[in-house]
C-alpha cells in the first residue's frame, strides 16, 4: 500500500525546502553585488527585493519544524522533486521584471531551464541583458549542474539528518568517497578547478579577440560555467558562434566532454586508477556510440551547401555533435540555418545523439551511457543464452568501478528508464504537432527538453502557448530528476489526495 503524507511529513518536507529557498537566497547575492559593482541600480533593486522575498519565504517554511531529526526516503524525494519547481519559482521573480520576457510563464520556463542545466531559452534581447541578469542565469545552472542537494550538502546545510537520503533521491547512488558530504565537496572542489582553469584560459583568448578586461573575464566565466554544467546558456544571442574563435571552440568541446563524464570516475583517476577510467563499460559505450553518429552526422553535412570546405565541415559538425551528446547546446550554427538548411537526416541524427546524452553521475542529461551499455550487454547475453547448450550457463560481466556482473534487476531498471525516456520523447512530440509544429522539429524539440539538451528550433520561442510552455517545464523537470524520484513524488501526493474510506462496522 501506499503510505499518504502526513501532517509531520509536509512539515518536515517544507522545513528542508525552506533550508534550500534560505540558500537560494544567499545565491543571488553574486547578482546583487555585480550590479552594484557594475552601477545597475534597477537590477540591483530587483534582486534586493528578490532575496528579501525568498528569505521571508525560506524562513516561514523553516518555522514549520524545528526539532532535529532523520529524514525518511519518502520525505527526500518529495524535498529533491519539489526543490527544482520551487526555486524555479522564487528565479522566476528577478527574471521576469527585467523586462526581457514576453509572459511569466516565460520566466518560470527559464528559470527551470537555467537549474535542470536544459539551457533552452525564450528571453527576448540577449544581447542587451545586464551583467546582473546574465551573472544570475549563469549561477542557477552551475547550482543546478551540480545539483541541489550536492550544493548544499557540500555547506553542510543538512547536518546529519538526511543527507544519504537526499543524495540518493537525486538519482546519484554512487558516493565517490565513503561518507556523503565529502562525496559532495569533493564534486564542488573537483568543479572549480575545472571551471577556473577554463576561465583564466578563456579570458586569454577573449581578450586577443578585442575584448575589454572585464568583459573578456566575464565572459570567459559564464561559458566556462555553462560548458562544464553542460548547461548550454550563453551570454549572446549567437551562442558560441557570436566569437568567431576556433581555439575558443576547442576549449568547449574539451569542457563539456569534462562535463559529461562521471565524477566516480574523475576519483579512480585522483586516486591514481586511470586504467579503471578506459575500462569502464560507460567510457567504451560513449567512444563507440559517438564514433558512429559522428561519421553519420558528417556525411549528412557533406552535402550541405553551408559548408564551403572539409576544415569547416569538421569543425562545425564536430563542435554540433559533441554539444549534443554531452545535452550542453551551444551552437556555432544559427536557430534559422538548423531550421532552414539542416536535412532531415540531420535533425535525427542529432536527435538521436542527444537522447542518449552522457554519463551518469555527471552534469549532462539524457538516458546515459551506463543505461545503454547495460542494454546492449542484456542484448549479447540473450544471443550467447540462445546459442549455448541447455546445460551451460551464460555469465556476462562489465566494468564499471570494478568488475560487475550483470543481472536481471540491472537490466530491469537500466530499461525502465530508458523506456520512460522514450515514452516522454514520443509524448513530447505528440505534443508539439498538436500545436501546429511540423514532425522532425516536434521530435527534436521533445528530445532537447527531456534530455535537457536545450537546442531549440521553432516551437520553443518567447509566448508560446501556455499549454505547451507547461509541458515542456514538465518534460525538462521529468528528465532532470530521471523520471524515478518524480514518478515516486507523484504516487505518494496522488495517494494522500485520495479520500481515505472508512470501513464499515458490522451491525
Amino acid at each position: 500500500m501506499w503510505q499518504r503524507f502526513t501532517l509531520y511529513d509536509l512539515r518536515v518536507i517544507g522545513h528542508y525546502l525552506g533550508t534550500l529557498t534560505l540558500f537560494f537566497a544567499v545565491l543571488m547575492i553574486a547578482p546583487l553585488g555585480t550590479a552594484l559593482i557594475f552601477q545597475e541600480w534597477e537590477p540591483a533593486a530587483r534582486y534586493l527585493v528578490a532575496i528579501g522575498i525568498a528569505m521571508v519565504g525560506g524562513c516561514s517554511l523553516r518555522f514549520l519544524r524545528i526539532e532535529p531529526g532523520r529524514l525518511s526516503r519518502r520525505q527526500a524525494l518529495a524535498v529533491t522533486g519539489f526543490a527544482w519547481v520551487v526555486l524555479a519559482l522564487f528565479a522566476s521573480i528577478p527574471l521576469y521584471f527585467s523586462g526581457h520576457y514576453a509572459t511569466y510563464l516565460d520566466a518560470v520556463f527559464d528559470g527551470v531551464s537555467g537549474l535542470t542545466t536544459t539551457g533552452a531559452s525564450v528571453i527576448v534581447d540577449l544581447d542587451h541583458l545586464s551583467y546582473a541578469d546574465n551573472m544570475f542565469r549563469f549561477a542557477i545552472h552551475a547550482l543546478g549542474g551540480l545539483g541541489l542537494i550536492v550544493v548544499a550538502l557540500s555547506f553542510g546545510l543538512f547536518g546529519r539528518g538526511g543527507g544519504a537520503s537526499l543524495f540518493s533521491s537525486e538519482g546519484r547512488s554512487e558516493h565517490v568517497v565513503p561518507n556523503v558530504v565529502q562525496t559532495a565537496q569533493f564534486i564542488a572542489r573537483i568543479t572549480l578547478l575545472i571551471v577556473a582553469v577554463a576561465t583564466l584560459i578563456i579570458t586569454a583568448l577573449c581578450l586577443g579577440l578585442g575584448m575589454e578586461p572585464v568583459r573578456a573575464f566575464l565572459n570567459a566565466l559564464w561559458v566556462s560555467i555553462s560548458g562544464f554544467m553542460t548547461g548550454g546558456f550563453a551570454p549572446m544571442q549567437l551562442s558560441i558562434m557570436y566569437y568567431h574563435s576556433f581555439p575558443l571552440e576547442c576549449i568547449l568541446m574539451v569542457l563539456m566532454i569534462l562535463g559529461s563524464i562521471s565524477f566516480v570516475l574523475y576519483a579512480e583517476v585522483w586516486k591514481g586508477r586511470a586504467g579503471a577510467f578506459f575500462k569502464d563499460l560507460e567510457t567504451k559505450t560513449m567512444v563507440l556510440w559517438i564514433a558512429v553518429m559522428a561519421f553519420v552526422f558528417t556525411a549528412t553535412l557533406s552535402s550541405w551547401a553551408l559548408f564551403d570546405d572539409m576544415l569547416t565541415l569538421l569543425r562545425r559538425g564536430l563542435f554540433m555533435i559533441i554539444s549534443v551528446f554531452t545535452t550542453t547546446g551551444f551552437q556555432v550554427v544559427t536557430t534559422n540555418q538548423i531550421t532552414t538548411v539542416f536535412s532531415n537526416g540531420a535533425f535525427l541524427t542529432l536527435a538521436f545523439v542527444m537522447a542518449v546524452g552522457g554519463s551518469s553521475g555527471s552534469t549532462s542529461g539524457g538516458i546515459k551511457f551506463s543505461r545503454m551499455g547495460i542494454i546492449f550487454k542484456s542484448i549479447v547475453a540473450n544471443v550467447k543464452e540462445a546459442l549455448a547448450p541447455d546445460s551451460a550457463r551464460v555469465v556476462v560481466s562489465y566494468s564499471h568501478l570494478g568488475r560487475r556482473t550483470l543481472t536481471p534487476n540491472i537490466v530491469k531498471e537500466a530499461m525502465t528508464v530508458f523506456i520512460l525516456y522514450v515514452i516522454t520523447y514520443v509524448v513530447g512530440a505528440l505534443v508539439g504537432i498538436a500545436h501546429g509544429g511540423e514532425a522532425i522539429p516536434a521530435i527534436f524539440e521533445s528530445v532537447a527538453m527531456t534530455s535537457n539538451g536545450g537546442i531549440t528550433t521553432s516551437l520553443a520561442q518567447p509566448g508560446m502557448p501556455a499549454t505547451l510552455e507547461l509541458f515542456y517545464i514538465l518534460q525538462m523537470w521529468a528528465g532532470r530528476l530521471e523520471f524515478v524520484t518524480l514518478l515516486a513524488l507523484i504516487v505518494e501526493v496522488g495517494a494522500s489526495l485520495v479520500p481515505r474510506v472508512k470501513p464499515r462496522l458490522n451491525p
